[in-house]
């Protein structure tokens, strides 16, 4: 197998240049990041949700949750009926208005054709906020399907998808991201080797830093010049090290279809 990225060990390899006492990133702002994950929590609920649910869901006293709800619901971020909430309308109207959903270009069936030429899952991923998101996958094996078909907030430093999408970030945003991350200290040390190579193609190959038994091969999405998204291909590390030249040319070649 050809590497696509420096190694770990490969301590000459040009190292991103991670400052003492960079900037740590946005501030946090603790109501702001109480009603994303109000909308957020709603957002996933398969029934309307109560008061007190919502509350022990975000880790706030019912009286702040309260406030906030009843807040949400007054301008369309909730719906209330029969004194449970469901997500309103004003998130979608709020899509329809920017004209595109944020991340359009790749389709479910672009996602297929990586999966009938692969043989593994293929998923589809953006930051939001600091944290990855798969927006959508297609998989002919459900031994890795769980990881996309819920949902879930991923650190961006442990998944081939976050790798390639920091990559195609500004220096800044990269450090502040780097700077605030709770992974460990060896894969923050080997992004900043890989990150170089990255930056320049657009790929990360088998990084191996999962935490979850699995290894991908990611690429990124480009819209008009900035990356939006990745795209990535997940298999264990042994499917990984095998057939990462396969993956990493089939997704080259599918890249040119969605990149704008």
């Amino acid at each position: 197998m050809s590497s696509q990225n420096p190694s770990v060990g490969d301590e000459s390899a040009p190292r991103f240049p991670f400052p003492v006492g960079a900037d740590t990133g946005r501030p946090r702002h603790r109501t702001v990041d109480r009603i994303a994950d109000i909308l957020e929590y709603v957002a996933r609920a398969p029934q309307p949700q109560g008061l007190t649910e919502i509350s022990k869901a975000i880790g706030a006293p019912v009286s702040s949750t309260q406030s906030l709800v009843n807040g949400l619901a007054a301008a369309g971020y909730l719906e209330e009926r029969n004194k449970t909430f469901r997500l309103g309308l004003a998130p979608y109207l709020l899509s329809t208005l920017a004209g595109s959903r944020p991340v359009d270009q790749v389709t479910h069936e672009m996602l297929e054709d990586v999966v009938a030429e692969t043989g593994y899952i293929a998923v589809l991923a953006s930051l939001v906020g600091d944290n990855v998101y798969y927006l959508d996958y297609a998989s002919s094996d459900e031994k890795f399907e769980y990881l996309a078909q819920n949902r879930l907030q991923r650190p961006p430093l442990e998944t081939s998808a976050g790798w390639a999408i920091l990559s195609g970030l500004g220096d800044d945003r990269v450090w502040g991201i780097l700077a605030a991350s709770d992974s460990a200290e060896e894969t923050i040390n080997k992004f900043q080797r890989w990150y170089p190579s990255m930056r320049d193609t657009g790929e990360c190959v088998a990084p191996s830093v999962a935490l979850n038994g699995a290894d991908g091969v990611a690429v990124t999405v480009e819209n008009q010049g900035m990356v939006v998204a990745s795209v990535a291909v997940i298999a264990s590390p042994e499917e990984i090290a095998r057939d990462s030249d396969k993956i990493i040319e089939v997704l080259r070649r599918h890249r040119r279809q969605w990149d704008r």
